[in-house]
Parts: C-alpha cells; structure tokens; sequence
C-alpha cells in the first residue's frame, strides 16, 4: 500500500455548495486517508490524454466557489497558461467516485484536479527532478494545500515518478488541441499517400510506448515523428502510408481494437 502526505483529498458532496452545482470535490487533508493499489500496477501502456475540443462542463465551472474559507475564481479560458509549484496524487480512495466535473474518477487514466482550470483543459505536467512529462485531462477541482497546484491520478503520477514520495516540483502548462491528435473526419478532397496519426505525445518514451505495444499486440509498424512546437517537441505516432479510401477505412475501423480512441489524417 503507498499512503500520500498530507494532502487535499477526502470527497466531500457539495450539496449545500450552491455554487459548485452539486458537484464534489476533495476537501479534507489527512496523510492516511488515500492510497494506491496493493499490488504496483504498470501503467506504461496508458497513453497521454488528447487535447480536444470541448465546451466547458456544466459542472464544476461556477464563477468561484469556496473552500477552507478561501475563495477560488475559475479562469474564464486555459489559454496561456503555465505555473510552477507542488504536485501531489490521489488513487483508490475516490476510484470510481464523482469528479466535479461529473465524470467518475478514474485512477488509471491520464487526469488531473485543479483549483481554477476550468473543466476540461488539457495540460503537460512536467516533473522538473526528472524531466518527466506527461499530457493529462483536468476534470476535477484540488488540490486544497497550501503550495499544491495539481493532483495527479495515479497513473499519471506513477509515470512521472510522484508515488513514492507523494509530491514533486512540477511546471503545468495549458494544452490547445492542435498540440496533440484530437478527433477529426478525414476531408473530403484527401490526397493520397497520407497517414493516420494516432497519438501525440510530449514525451518520446510514450510514443515508443504506444509504438511498441501496436507491434507486439497487432504487428502494426509505426513511425515516430518530432514536430517543434512553441511548447516543445510532440511526438507523434503514425501509421501508414496509407494509398487509398479503402486502406484507411480499414484502419479506421480497426482502431478501436488496439485501444486507440482519437486519430487523424495528416499528409
């Protein structure tokens, strides 16, 4: 069992937080209270979360809200954002249980909990001990300790190397969804050969990660290819070439058997 410092973390229903639309969030902070799986699970499998385009959730967005006496104004949009401060995690406690942004709480998913995103952004969260970096999806409101400015889910925060000791020093830097694959149609007037992208990350090692996984479970060769951003290098994992329609409605169809949920087709 790995137990977190003290940290913001229980889950409190905010049935009399009128202003939170009924949704919870982590409030109470005792160092014994959360824990990971009994048996360290591997998570490097798990992919980046994708920026995507997505309207703000109807819960956990009020104009602010309050915690602990202390009042939080969430940001009217993500653009140009980028902080450095704690990060702590959370796991087994809250799995399955209601974010604030109404989705359940999956601790081997690439999320995160922050105190004035508004619900969803997309951020790279980058351990600065070991240049760690990974892309996660912020629906959830925490930390609620003083310096913390990210709760991690467990998968996350095992990939950057957070478990052990419970936090770490991280710079967290708001996502657009041209920075990673997104979901789209192919257009119409596509010009062959193309490829199909599948995944985009800001660490090289999650691309090699996905790219070796599709060799090993569908003998699926595919490329890694840099692309310098203002933000970084994103790595991003094709497939292809790909000669017709008829190819890539093949794999398209095929995608959701290698547990791939968001590509697109770039020439």
């Amino acid at each position: 069992m790995i137990c977190l410092p003290a940290r913001a973390k229980a889950l409190c229903f905010c049935c009399g937080l009128s202003l939170l639309g009924g949704c919870s969030i982590k409030t109470s902070d005792f160092p014994d209270e959360d824990y990971g799986p009994e048996t360290p699970v591997d998570v490097s499998h798990i992919p980046d979360a994708v920026p995507q385009r997505a309207p703000r959730s109807k819960y956990g967005n009020p104009p602010n809200y309050t915690v602990f006496g202390k009042t939080y104004h969430v940001l009217e949009h993500a653009r140009g954002y980028r902080a450095r401060g704690l990060a702590s995690w959370y796991g087994m406690k809250f799995h399955g249980r209601r974010t604030s942004s109404g989705e359940p709480y999956d601790m081997y998913a690439m999320t995160a909990a922050h105190k004035t995103l508004p619900l969803p952004t997309w951020v790279r969260v980058t351990n600065l001990d070991n240049d760690k970096s990974v892309v996660v999806k912020v629906n959830d409101r925490g930390p609620f300790h003083a310096g913390r400015i990210i709760d991690l889910s467990y998968a996350a925060a095992s990939k950057l190397d957070v478990l052990a000791r419970g936090t770490a020093p991280v710079e967290v830097v708001a996502l657009a969804p041209e920075n990673s694959a997104g979901m789209e149609e192919p257009p119409l007037s596509l010009q062959f050969p193309a490829w199909v992208q599948i995944g985009a990350f800001s660490s090289r090692e999650n691309a090699h990660q996905l790219q070796q996984r599709l060799r090993e479970q569908a003998g699926i060769a595919a490329i890694i290819k840099p692309l310098e951003q203002s933000t970084g290098l994103v790595y991003r994992v094709w497939l292809g070439p790909v000669d017709n329609q008829g190819q890539l409605r093949q794999i398209r169809e095929k995608l959701p058997a290698w547990g791939i949920e968001a590509y697109r087709v770039v020439q």
